[in-house]
């Protein structure tokens, strides 16, 4: 008995080890498996995504640009009114809102003027005022004379304070769903009565992402609940956005489920719940929930026109006529983004708008009713064969086996995927697959390495030469130290911060949120133009460029960075007023200077043997930091080094600040400023100024004072914005005037602050 079990667990093993792989596929513990074949049937639409065909469906996008145009968020009713009539009178068939409106429109007038204040001056107004139509009642009449809007509303596991109203019907093909099928919520944030009663359709927009927050499924019916009880077929089922914008454009009012069985979905997936769902004339073949897989396609900008241009009337109706056009948001303020296999932050409308261009083009994506037996057959068949193989004609012969049939698997779904639109899995199959040839392989090369032993007496390990190159290598990888490079560095400091952050003495964490606003743009900016950012200092930026990774004309990104960041702190200040504005605060602009300079240094891991950074060291580092403080004493927004300059100075318009030598150095430095790109380098003007301003520097280390003067006078009218420095060399003149610094004064000035 013992000789037969020893040469027959070379099968048996592998036999428990292929049915324990079946059984933990069927009770899957906290859906492990599950989980591994939604990242397969992810990868199967990165590779290969669904093509853009042009359909009947359009978004109108309240994106960046049209909040930027129109206004922030929320807009007035009257707008939205607006937006709905020239849809209308364009032709779109049906209009649908990825939007709820569920509180009165602020700007109403019976929302504004009771704020107004009581004055008998204004009695006659407000009289006047509030005899106005009121915004929402306005939408509401719109939507109903355009008979073809419908409305959105979100299902939430709240307690349920007003449920939608329900504009679709259901009816039965066959049996009932299965109870618990269909996902279940408690409660509803639905819209204003007056907006949702005119309109033709009322839909959930809730997307039901699985549980690594990904949305690979669009529901095409949900359950409202509120008693906790079973969800009720004829009472309690609402239609989705995706489903209410494909009836109402058919002019349907019935859907019609099918489902068989008499549960929820099997151990295996097999679909016991709901089969299809019939809306007008078009059955839409689903999961057991009354899902659409979603085959995503990847960006299409024909799909989308700018809310702006709706409200403008500036688009093509033709784009719009005949289409069901959904109204939603890719703006990034917003938060309706979502993930999908392809795209970590899709705009939630997108989700509906490929499942309804799915459904127009009859393209559906789906897990097959066959598909589990499919893979247990297949885990079956040629785990035996594997076992048998092991057992009569050895290791080489399973292990070709397993490789062809793991391959002619993934061969097969793949084909399956691409030319039948089936979701097949092959990685679980294949792990049973691999995992009954391995444990075969292994527990065979253990009784055989064992019978050696009897024979030889003795056996050696070795330890695997992989891992001691691996473990030898790796204090290679923390040693100090570092290499000389040319390089340049950026010094950016925010300018009068202490007065920003008093106003947050009692609100900390709303300086943080404020500081952080502030450093995100500047370091995208930093980071798109090949810089690195070396450290935050509170509210001052260190980056640098030409390390870790070579960059040929290090300066004139920096230069370029330097710019852009303005442009982007000038974009900020914009929206800082508005809210200071809104919310009745005093407004503080924040205003920065940076400092630039390029020269030799160390760059490489510096700190301690116990703990380190990738940073610099050198000389041109510490100037970069005080040209930052100079900034600000000679008016500019961008001082830089001479080295920058030499580089620089073909692509952008500098001008020559002065000779200095900087606290805590003995050595002068020449500094400039930088004023623009190569557009304010070529023009004219520019030409003119600079050979003004350095015509006045000469004058100036000439000790011709008057003259210097004169200039000066001049250059403030070219240059308005630079007041400041040429204020500077007046007082400086006035100085040397009543303190002459003698024949042999090189022009020089030693700074006393940084």
């Amino acid at each position: 008995m013992i000789r037969w079990l020893r040469k027959s667990v070379t099968y048996i093993a592998p036999l428990v080890i292929l049915f324990a792989v079946i059984a933990f596929r069927g009770l899957d513990p906290g859906a492990v498996l599950e989980d591994m074949r939604l990242k397969i049937f992810d990868y199967y639409q990165r590779f290969q995504p669904r093509e853009y065909t042009p359909v009947p469906v359009r978004i109108v996008d309240l994106d960046d640009e049209s909040l930027e145009k129109v206004g922030q968020w929320p807009w007035p009713r009257t707008l939205i009114a607006e937006m709905v009539a020239n849809l209308a009178i364009a032709g779109a068939k049906v209009t649908a809102f990825d939007i709820v409106f569920a509180e009165p429109d602020r700007t109403s007038p019976k929302q504004v003027v009771p704020l107004w204040p009581e004055t008998p001056e204004l009695e006659a107004v407000k009289a006047a005022v509030m005899s106005l139509p009121d915004h929402d009642e306005l939408l509401g009449e719109y939507i109903g004379e355009a008979k073809n809007v419908v409305t959105g509303f979100v299902l939430t596991g709240d307690k349920l304070v007003r449920a939608p109203v329900r504009k679709a019907t259901y009816a039965l093909g066959g049996v009932a769903p299965p109870p618990g099928v269909v996902s279940r919520y408690t409660g509803a944030v639905a819209n204003l009565a007056v907006i949702e009663k005119n309109a033709a359709g009322n839909g959930s927009f809730n997307l039901v992402p699985e549980k690594d927050g990904i949305v690979r499924r669009v529901p095409l019916v949900l359950c409202l609940q509120e008693d906790g009880k079973e969800c009720n077929f004829g009472r309690d089922y609402y239609a989705t956005l995706a489903g209410e914008a494909l009836r109402v454009a058919q002019g349907a009012r019935t859907n019609i489920i099918k489902a068989s069985g008499a549960s929820g979905e099997t151990s295996y997936g097999a679909n016991t719940g709901i089969n299809n769902i019939k809306i007008g004339r078009t059955e839409v073949p689903t999961d057991y929930k009354g899902q659409i897989w979603v085959h995503f396609t990847r960006d299409a900008p024909e799909r989308y026109i700018p809310a702006w241009k709706i409200l403008a009337n500036e688009f093509d109706p033709k784009m719009v006529e005949d289409n069901i056009v959904f109204i939603g948001t890719s703006a990034s303020g917003l938060k309706d983004l979502r993930a999908s296999p392809i795209n970590p932050a899709m705009a939630g409308v997108d989700a509906h708008v490929n499942a309804v261009e799915q459904v127009l083009l009859g393209h559906y994506l789906q897990r097959p009713d066959w598909a589990d037996g499919a893979e247990l057959a297949f885990m079956l068949v040629i785990g035996i064969m594997i076992v048998v193989l092991l057992r009569f004609a050895g290791a080489g012969w399973s292990a070709g086996l397993t490789a062809v049939a793991v391959a002619a698997a993934a061969a097969a779904c793949w084909y399956a995927y691409t030319n039948m639109r089936f979701l097949v899995d092959p990685v679980t199959p294949g792990i049973a697959v691999l995992a009954t040839y391995m444990s075969g392989t292994l527990i065979n090369y253990i009784r055989t390495e064992a019978e050696k032993k009897q024979v030889r007496g003795a056996f050696a390990q070795y330890l695997s030469p992989a891992l001691v190159e691996q473990l030898a290598k790796e204090p290679d990888r923390l040693q100090l130290g570092g290499e000389t490079k040319n390089m340049t560095f950026l010094f950016c400091d925010v300018r009068g911060f202490t007065t920003i952050s008093e106003q947050f003495k009692t609100n900390p964490q709303g300086l943080t949120r404020l500081m952080n606003r502030f450093l995100t743009p500047l370091t995208d900016v930093i980071l798109a133009r090949q810089g690195t950012i070396d450290k935050y200092m509170g509210d001052c930026i260190m980056a640098f460029w030409n390390a870790p990774l070579d960059v040929p004309l290090h300066p004139k990104p920096a230069c370029e960075s330097a710019l852009t960041m303005f442009e982007e702190i000038a974009k900020l200040n914009v929206d800082l007023e508005a809210e200071a504005k809104a919310e009745n605060r005093p407004f503080f602009a924040i205003n920065i200077g940076i400092g630039l300079n390029s020269g030799d240094v160390v760059v490489g891991n510096m700190g301690s043997t116990q703990r380190f950074d990738y940073s610099v060291l050198g000389d041109a580092v510490n100037l970069a930091s005080r040209l930052e403080g100079q900034s600000k004493t000679y008016g500019v927004d961008v001082v830089i080094g001479d080295t920058t300059n030499s580089v620089a100075r073909d692509s952008y318009a500098t001008i020559e600040l002065d000779m200095i030598a900087v606290k805590g150095k003995k050595e002068a430095v020449r500094i400039h400023a930088l004023l623009g790109r190569k557009a304010v380098l070529d023009s004219p003007e520019f030409k003119d100024f600079h050979a003004r301003h350095t015509a006045m520097l000469v004058d100036y280390r000439a000790q011709k004072w008057e003259a210097c003067a004169t200039a000066m006078a001049e250059l403030r009218i070219l240059r308005p914005h630079l007041y400041g420095l040429y204020d500077l060399y007046d007082e400086r003149i006035a100085d040397y005037r009543d303190n002459p610094p003698g024949e042999n004064w090189d022009g020089v000035f030693k700074a006393t602050s940084k």
